[in-house]
């Protein structure tokens, strides 16, 4: 019998350590203070005081991009999926009040393309610079007999900190008002049924887009996530946020009441925004009922933020000047005494809000 190999078993270790090799200089350019070493090491190692910590709580988050990978790779679009990862992770955190401190992720292949895997890997650091986290390590897996050729898989995770005293949600009574901030587009949920509506369209992932001038089918939907760690930590430490939801999926009914105390109800103005066309045009291809957008998509509204009525012009001044674009789509009222008292939602819809 002729020796055998791991490669020939399917698994390149060299193919590994050049992929390593390639995306070091992508780590290093997300370094930030607490970071202990490289990459390569059995585990990452991260200083919170050096850091600016005193008795800070860490805060944990896991997620992946779900089937919005599909997209990607039968697109060829891999370029930003690394951004939707570190999104869908370090949004999580803020919300709770954390700054997102570092990201590991985890990649996992049938076999391993230098090419693919590093504009995937640049993407993560991308996103990581964008929230200001540093990407300290992760784990490229190739595993023959487990994915279809061309097929890859992704997992991103993240911790962060806050002081002890200045986690979210904090301080929420009624007549707080709520500010919605705009989403970039579908995000990374709901695209099991996005795929079916642009099967059920005919279109081409190479057709031009009915709902983005300029662009593809796909590069439209593979815009990625929007990132809003840099303005929400600006309006926490200013002292102007009570509370925040990310709107994944589950949209705003799903999402918001998860921050909301028992015996709160939010009341939402569906006519405070006007539904994007993305998502337009996906309810008018797919039939899919208003209920059922907001239920699945974000439908425009990727962050829900709370604040005092007070400080609704400044929280909307400071967020605009970071770049966001600030909605006032509702306030929370005090719900009805239920016999569970748990904190729910209202969304009052205009006429045709989804045709």
């Amino acid at each position: 019998m002729p020796s055998m190999t791991y490669r020939d078993a399917g698994v390149d270790i060299d193919a590994g350590d050049a992929l390593v090799d390639r995306i070091k200089p992508f780590a290093r350019a997300t370094s930030r203070s607490g970071v202990m070493g490289g990459l390569g090491g059995f585990g990452a190692l991260f200083d919170l005081k050096a850091a600016g910590f005193s008795d800070p709580v860490l805060v944990s988050s896991t997620d992946g991009v779900g089937t919005k990978l599909r997209v990607a790779i039968d697109a060829d679009g891999h370029d930003t999926v690394g951004i939707d990862l570190v999104a869908m992770c370090v949004n999580d955190l803020v919300v709770q009040g954390a700054e997102p401190l570092f990201f590991l992720d985890y990649f996992a292949t049938g076999k391993l393309s230098l090419g693919e895997a590093s504009r995937v890997i640049r993407g993560i650091a991308r996103g990581c610079e964008m929230a200001g986290c540093a990407l300290v390590g992760g784990e490229t897996a190739e595993m023959p007999g487990m994915y279809h050729d061309g097929d890859y898989d992704l997992a991103g995770f993240s911790v962060g900190a806050a002081e002890r005293g200045d986690l979210l949600p904090q301080d929420v009574t009624p007549g707080d008002v709520i500010l919605g901030l705009a989403s970039a587009g579908v995000h990374s949920n709901g695209y099991s049924l996005v795929r079916r509506i642009v099967a059920a369209s005919g279109l081409a992932w190479s057709a031009p887009a009915p709902f983005a001038e300029g662009q593809t089918l796909a590069q439209a939907l593979l815009t990625p996530t929007r990132i809003y760690v840099k303005s929400l930590l600006a309006l926490h430490r200013a002292g102007k946020l009570r509370a925040a939801a990310h709107i994944t999926g589950g949209g705003l009914p799903g999402n918001l009441p998860r921050v909301l105390p028992q015996g709160m109800r939010a009341v939402i103005d569906g006519s405070a925004w006007t539904l994007p066309p993305v998502f337009r045009w996906m309810a008018g291809v797919g039939n899919v009922a208003s209920d059922e957008m907001l239920r699945v998509f974000n439908c425009g509204i990727g962050m829900a933020v709370l604040v005092r009525a007070e400080d609704v012009a400044e929280a909307t001044a400071l967020l605009e000047a970071h770049g966001e674009t600030v909605l006032r789509i509702g306030v929370l009222q005090a719900g009805d005494d239920g016999a569970d008292g748990e904190a729910d939602i209202r969304i009052d819809l205009p006429e045709g809000w989804a045709s």
